[in-house]
């Protein structure tokens, strides 16, 4: 019965989808194009192509860049095999583009109507399905084992929030979560929680988000442009959602450090001029990244090994360009983790770590407790409570190098004692493949 009710009121919300997709399109237009696809209307493979097809979907911008080096790595295992990159959103179709450029194939994953998905999985043959995180589409699941597509659950995490959620549907849930081939797992709780869901074959290969490099170039180009800001004090509000900038901007103003530099890192691309508009209206002097050298990256680049200074005056820079993000966290002595002041569930604080910064990270974590927690009890990040706090341990730190410095090298450290899940992650997808050179 629940499945009849699911496709019914997917019959019923499809329409209104495509109106939402047009609606946002007036914000970021990307959204206008390609809808054809989410209904399974994609011109696919040819049919002579018969190579191997590695199908991954990452929904957006982060599971996107979580997914970069399993797909490197795959696609150096498998020369023999095409990769199709799915996503559900612009932002992360771009950052694909950024990532990857003509080396796979892509187009929007279907809603979860059973004929679009069935159009979907003809159209592309792929011979094994790889989900990224949290997506449970329970009408693509169904196709999946009909259509006899090996699909994995992979980098799979579930909150305790999310799992009391799920546990409501009962059998319902046991039946959908069980329709995995394989669910590998980040942590041993996500592993416990998934299993209790009804997930099949569950093993723990650890977070692929810790084998996220930060390219050396990136880190460069941060360092240089921490360079051309000179001696004040800086701090980066990374990936922050809507409604939490004002809460960075009120830190900010409590802070009693002087002259420092807050770089303002929205976490959406499409609310880069809301953003600006919101720190002007606090009286604040901004300049955005894009003016700082160039709108191009390029541009950028060249300015900052010029080492062409900051205007004086500037107490925030709006991180307004797309791929830079380790460059803002190299340019940083400390890093705030946007997502977490508001009960939003938090956002990634592994590439700062990795980066070498210290953390700073919210009070709302359901989507990272795990991470946050490991990188809390490694004396890499301190969690605050809200705003306040955030300007009082701000200021404790760039009080005192030393600590900076200490909890800096612990990130580092961190980071890189939790590597290799991707290296774990391809030996069990490879194994769900068919032999290289084997017919299909």
């Amino acid at each position: 019965m629940l499945r009849f009710v699911y496709r019914a009121l997917w019959w019923i919300v499809a329409p209104l989808a495509v109106l939402r997709l047009l609606i946002r399109s007036r914000i970021e237009r990307g959204y206008r194009e390609h809808i054809r696809e989410r209904f399974g209307l994609a011109r696919g493979r040819l049919p002579e192509d018969d190579a191997p097809l590695i199908w991954v979907h990452a929904v957006s911008v982060g599971e996107t860049r979580a997914a970069q080096p399993l797909i490197e790595a795959l696609m150096q295992a498998r020369p023999d095999a095409r990769v199709l990159l799915t996503h559900m959103t612009p932002s992360g179709r771009a950052t694909g583009i950024q990532l990857f450029g003509e080396r796979v194939l892509r187009c929007y994953l279907p809603y979860d109507l059973p004929r679009a998905v069935r159009r979907f999985l003809r159209a592309w043959r792929p011979s094994l399905g790889i989900v990224m995180e949290t997506e449970v589409w329970p009408t693509l699941i169904d196709e999946c084992r009909a259509a006899d597509v090996p699909l994995v659950l992979t980098n799979a995490r579930m909150s305790a929030r999310s799992y009391k959620r799920a546990a409501r549907f009962g059998a319902a849930a046991r039946e959908v979560f069980g329709g995995f081939t394989r669910v590998l797992a980040q942590s041993p709780s996500d592993a416990e929680r998934l299993t209790a869901l009804g997930a099949r074959n569950v093993v723990v290969l650890g977070n692929l988000k810790f084998d996220m490099a930060t390219p050396p170039d990136v880190v460069a180009r941060g360092r240089a442009w921490r360079a051309a800001i000179g001696a004040r004090p800086v701090w980066v509000a990374a990936s922050t959602r809507e409604g939490e900038e004002a809460l960075v901007l009120d830190a900010f103003a409590a802070s009693a450090t002087a002259h420092a530099l807050l770089i303002l890192v929205p976490r959406h691309p499409q609310r880069f001029d809301e953003v600006a508009a919101l720190v002007e209206r606090r009286g604040l002097r901004a300049m955005r990244r894009s003016a700082w050298g160039g709108a191009s990256v390029a541009a950028a680049a060249a300015a900052s090994a010029a080492n062409e200074p900051l205007p004086e005056g500037v107490t925030v820079l709006l991180g307004d360009s797309m791929g830079e993000l380790g460059a803002y966290y190299a340019a940083s002595d400390v890093a705030f983790i946007g997502g977490s002041l508001l009960p939003l569930g938090g956002q990634n604080l592994i590439e700062a770590c990795a980066v070498g910064v210290p953390v700073l990270i919210g009070p709302h974590v359901f989507n990272f407790t795990q991470a946050t927690a490991d990188a809390v009890s490694a004396g890499a990040a301190l969690q605050v409570a809200d705003p306040a706090e955030l300007a009082r341990v701000l200021d404790e730190l760039f009080a005192d190098k030393s600590r900076r410095v200490a909890m800096g090298a612990a990130a580092s450290a961190f980071a890189a004692r939790h590597r290799g899940a991707t290296a774990r992650t391809v030996q069990v997808l490879s194994a769900l493949l068919a032999p290289e050179g084997a017919a299909e």
